[in-house]
């Protein structure tokens, strides 16, 4: 698995290819995450083998994961496959083994017996731990702020306790949290566990701005463009 850090700036990883500029989990979304600069792209791989968050969110004809990883095997890009349905890791590992992926790729999962499963048959796969578990896509929603950041601030405070025992019970060497939830203390606690953490989805430049000074391994963004952006006058002296 690459490492996460580009130089001295997070990776990027193109959320669901590059869902803001082109419709989520589909060929045209992963091709425009790697024009838009992705280092990484990520997409959702459920029931089937196919792409997508949930059945009801498939594209018209779905993709399957075999096609999708053909494309990328062509490009330079890291590879984040993240599990929709428990059960389909050994379908999932056998697939990327395939296609020769498996230095390039990592698994990501909110179930930590997908997880542990993934360890035993592919103990050289990157994985990773997304928590919480966004299942009904409340991330998407706008929350008034002032109902939010209360919530956001104990929850923020709560993470990094729980860090040890979600990289423990999972055995993942990554952790992917909500951006919400990111402070420096949990990035902190997280990398003396030896392991990597992303934040998603940040699709504001302050989001991006806030993560990156928290000290993030990787910056999740359906706007894979604004977050390279955002980055790089970050590093100008």
């Amino acid at each position: 698995m690459r490492s996460f850090r580009r130089g001295t700036r997070p990776l990027v990883v193109g959320h669901r290819g590059a869902a803001a500029i082109a419709p989520e989990n589909t060929l045209e979304s992963l091709a425009a995450g790697i024009d838009a600069g992705a280092d990484v792209v990520e997409f959702d791989v459920g029931t089937g083998l196919l792409l997508g968050h949930s059945p009801r969110e498939r594209a018209e004809r779905p993709l399957a994961l075999s096609e999708a990883l053909a494309f990328l095997r062509e490009r330079d890009a890291g590879i984040h496959v993240d599990l929709k349905r428990v059960g389909i890791e050994e379908a999932v590992v056998a697939e990327i083994r395939r296609h020769g992926l498996e230095e390039r790729a990592y698994v990501s999962s909110t179930s930590a017996r997908s997880l542990r499963r993934l360890a035993a048959l592919a103990p050289r796969l990157g994985r990773a731990v997304g928590y919480p578990n966004d299942r009904y896509g409340a991330s998407r929603l706008r929350w008034p702020r002032p109902l939010t950041a209360g919530a956001a601030a104990s929850a923020r405070a709560i993470v990094p306790v729980r860090v040890p025992a979600l990289l423990a019970l999972s055995r993942a060497n990554v952790l992917a949290l909500h951006h919400t939830l990111i402070s420096p203390r949990v990035v902190r606690v997280t990398h003396e566990r030896g392991a990597s953490i992303l934040g998603w989805t940040a699709n504001d430049p302050a989001v991006v701005e806030r993560l990156a000074a928290a000290g993030v391994d990787g910056i999740v963004s359906d706007d894979p463009r604004m977050a390279l952006a955002v980055l790089a006058t970050l590093e100008r002296p």
